[in-house]
């Protein structure tokens, strides 16, 4: 009689895909992170045709409730100046930016006090529009 020994293989993982799978991940979501902006409050901007291009060293925000924000940062109209200096301080650039994002339902007197306080500062306001 003639007894076999069962040969037992050893357990494998395929990961040859694996690298390609990730590789593949790591661009989806370094693609989709740098079209998602950081800085969304949720406003409803007013429309225009004109086009301006300017980059943007500070965005100044105001929502419905005319509470301004800086980035994603809440402000007071008086502490504004204040919070704005060190960041326009630090702009290389010789004339530097600020990008006014307003609600369409805001009064005009705080997109005007807004710009007043980039004037003082020696900086260039931009409005921001919707097409």
């Amino acid at each position: 009689m003639q007894i076999r020994k069962k040969y037992r293989g050893e357990a494998e993982v395929f990961t040859e895909a694996l690298n390609d799978i990730l590789f593949i991940l790591l661009m989806f979501f370094l693609i989709v992170s740098t079209l998602a902006n950081p800085n969304v409050i949720k406003l409803s901007q007013p429309k225009s045709t004109g086009d301006t291009k300017a980059k943007q060293n500070v965005v100044v925000s105001i929502d419905s409730l005319s509470q301004y924000y800086v980035g994603t940062t809440p402000v007071a109209l008086d502490s504004l100046n204040a919070m704005l200096i060190p960041i326009i301080g630090k702009e290389k650039t010789e004339v530097p930016t600020i990008v006014i994002n307003a609600d369409k339902s805001v009064s005009i007197d705080a997109v005007v006090n807004v710009m007043r306080i980039a004037k003082e500062l020696g900086a260039k306001s931009v409005l921001s529009v919707q097409k």
